[in-house]
């Protein structure tokens, strides 16, 4: 007999349905797909054994009573909690079809461990307790099904036999799920009521039951449509660029739309290079063709820049290219999403770099409503405006799932903040275009006798960056170089007079400093900045605008007793007593510099040795005096 962790065979992967079971805590999820492995016959004898084995030290009261939801329940922490917490993916066949399911946890908690189960699944198996109904988990899960794709529900209403097996209660839940699926958008509901420990209506229909005339569990699951609609279009994302030795250059990929034949033209994007493909190359040998599924490597009849993340398409139809789009956004991180923060985003095989540029509004799942939002907390669901680096080949998650869906990656901790959907490129992607202009950096650098660099002051608030900055500037001026000093303090007078001190204002406010100085270094410029920027993601985010040896972090350290004692503005004064908030170091959060490239320890120290310090790094680095 073949095991639960078995993998499916060529021949039953044309025949496979990827599904999952999701729902709230304690609706049974775990039993239902346990008996559901039973009555496929799909439990090894000596599984068996061990079952009843755990069953009877779990469950001393009912030694004979199998518990079905430690086949799938595998973490020593869901079998001491009796919940999932992992998404627990099996595979098992019956003699119609192959399957893949994802048993997805119910704790609101672990609704991003749901997402994940969802993000390839064809079809959902939502479980509800009988007692209880529709609660606000089934509704988040339902609403997370459908923003994901899946246009197919199985609605298990469980634990029957607690309800006396009583129709109306039934009826009446099923009448409140087509409801709300029919606002999702989930096309296809099929309802069955269960009760999953005895596999009534899970693997057989059910005699205690006779009012339910409709298939079980296992034969809806076996005649479910697996033929969704697909990308008609070629498209196979670059995975890995095959070059073995000097006689063969290949091209690796899953197809994920459409089909390639020998001899077709196709474009490789962004970069929109042409060629056409020469063979189709397996590890079973050459292909005449190739369809969406399958793992190929092409090569083509002319050498042609390819990189990994690159998109292969048919040159006939080729896929939009932009950098911002609409997009759907479910955060997964435990810290918030602020609007304008750097993340990396990987839509495929390929990576860039990524913002946030605005919250157009976050998604109550419970009511579907639209509400406003200035971040967006664990769990929850926005409609985004997104900005990357770097032009990539997509098309919209309902057309092709993958080059639709993307991950948001956190760049300091490397963790997956988010995972997204993308709707449609915005309009101004495609009508702004960067202006070519004769002189560049260099020239006007050249002009000036001097390297353009940023001097990056950051420190809490007291601590002397303007002070010794201004210094710095002073004695760069006598010196015969061109400078400008950006303070923050100045710059809310007007760039930034519109923005207030919470987090969200401060990654803003980084945000258009780093760019204004970014601008300056590009005029030839040495600039000088002074602002607190507490967040270690937007410095980060500022270097990223500069080339190799331009930045230079200059961290100004002063303790937030010395601070407190200067307290030049009665700044610190005001934030113990409650009358400014978020104000850094006292109830907003300040990251010191990690690896700057100048660590200023104000200690017994005068303004003058500090910025003296800060002059002979600079001018180590310019090579030459000004003219």
């Amino acid at each position: 007999m073949a095991t639960l962790d078995a993998t499916p065979t060529l021949a039953q992967e044309t025949n496979l349905l990827r599904f999952i079971t999701c729902g709230s805590v304690d609706d049974g999820k775990s039993t239902l797909l346990g008996r559901l492995l039973y009555d496929a016959g799909m439990v090894p004898d000596d599984q068996l054994a061990a079952l009843a084995r755990d069953s009877r030290k779990l469950h001393a009261e009912a030694a004979d009573a199998l518990d079905f939801s430690l086949l799938t329940d595998g973490l020593d922490a869901e079998r001491q909690q009796g919940i999932t917490i992992d998404v627990a993916y099996r595979y098992f066949h019956t003699p119609r079809r192959s399957f893949i399911v994802a048993d997805c946890p119910g704790h609101e908690q672990y609704t991003r461990n749901m997402a994940t189960g969802a993000s390839n699944a064809q079809l959902a198996v939502v479980l509800v307790d009988a007692r209880k109904g529709l609660l606000p988990q089934t509704r988040r899960h339902s609403y997370i099904c459908a923003l994901m794709g899946i246009r197919q529900v199985v609605l298990a209403v469980n634990k029957m036999d607690l309800v006396d097996c009583r129709e109306d209660i039934y009826a009446a839940i099923a009448h409140e799920y087509r409801e709300l699926a029919a606002q999702l958008g989930i096309t296809s509901v099929h309802c069955l009521p269960v009760v999953a420990p005895g596999g009534d209506n899970v693997g057989h229909r059910s005699t205690r039951m006779a009012w339910y005339q409709g298939p079980s569990l296992l034969e809806l699951l076996e005649s479910a449509d697996t033929t969704a609609t697909q990308a008609q279009d070629f498209r196979m994302p670059v995975q890995w660029v095959n070059r073995p030795d000097a006689s063969f250059r290949g091209y690796a990929g899953t197809v994920c739309g459409g089909r390639v034949a020998v001899g077709t033209e196709i474009v490789v994007q962004p970069a929109m290079r042409r060629a056409r493909v020469e063979r189709i190359v397996t590890a079973d040998g050459d292909l005449p063709e190739a369809v969406a599924g399958q793992a190929v490597t092409l090569t083509f009849d002319r050498e042609v820049d390819v990189s990994r993340g690159d998109v292969i398409a048919d040159a006939a139809c080729p896929a939009p290219v932009a950098d911002q789009f609409a997009a759907h956004v479910l955060w997964m991180g435990d810290e918030s999403l602020l609007p304008n923060r750097a993340y990396w985003l990987k839509i495929g095989s390929r990576t860039v770099n990524a913002r946030i540029t605005s919250i157009k509004h976050k998604v109550d799942v419970n009511t579907q409503a639209e509400l406003a939002a200035r971040r967006l907390e664990l769990n929850e669901v926005g409609y985004c405006n997104i900005d990357l680096d770097h032009a990539i080949a997509f098309e919209s998650y309902q057309d092709n799932r993958t080059l639709g869906s993307f991950i948001l990656i956190d760049r300091t901790t490397n963790a997956t903040v988010a995972c997204g959907m993308l709707d449609f490129a915005l309009r101004r992607a495609s009508n702004v275009h960067w202006q070519h202009t004769d002189l560049n950096q260099e020239a006007r650098s050249v002009s000036k006798g001097q390297q353009a660099r940023c001097l990056w002051f950051t420190g809490l608030s007291g601590a002397g960056k303007s002070t010794v900055a201004n210094l710095v500037e002073r004695r760069l001026h006598a010196l015969g170089y061109h400078t400008y000093m950006l303070d923050g303090d100045n710059l809310r007078h007007g760039l930034n007079k519109d923005l207030g001190f919470t987090a969200e204002a401060r990654v803003e406010n980084v945000r258009r400093v780093a760019e204004v100085a970014h601008l300056m270094v590009d005029a030839g410029l040495i600039v000088l900045v002074c602002v607190i920027s507490p967040f270690q993601s937007e410095r980060r985010f500022a270097r990223s605008l500069f080339g190799e040896g331009e930045f230079l972090e200059v961290f100004v350290d002063t303790t937030l007793e010395e601070c407190e004692r200067r307290d030049p503005k009665g700044l610190y004064r005001k934030a113990r007593a409650g009358e400014i908030f978020n104000f850094t170091g006292i109830d907003s959060p300040y990251e010191a510099p990690e690896h700057a490239e100048l660590h200023l320890l104000t200690a017994g120290l005068r303004a003058e040795q500090l910025a003296e310090q800060v002059v002979e790094q600079l001018l180590a680095g310019q090579g030459h005096a000004p003219r």
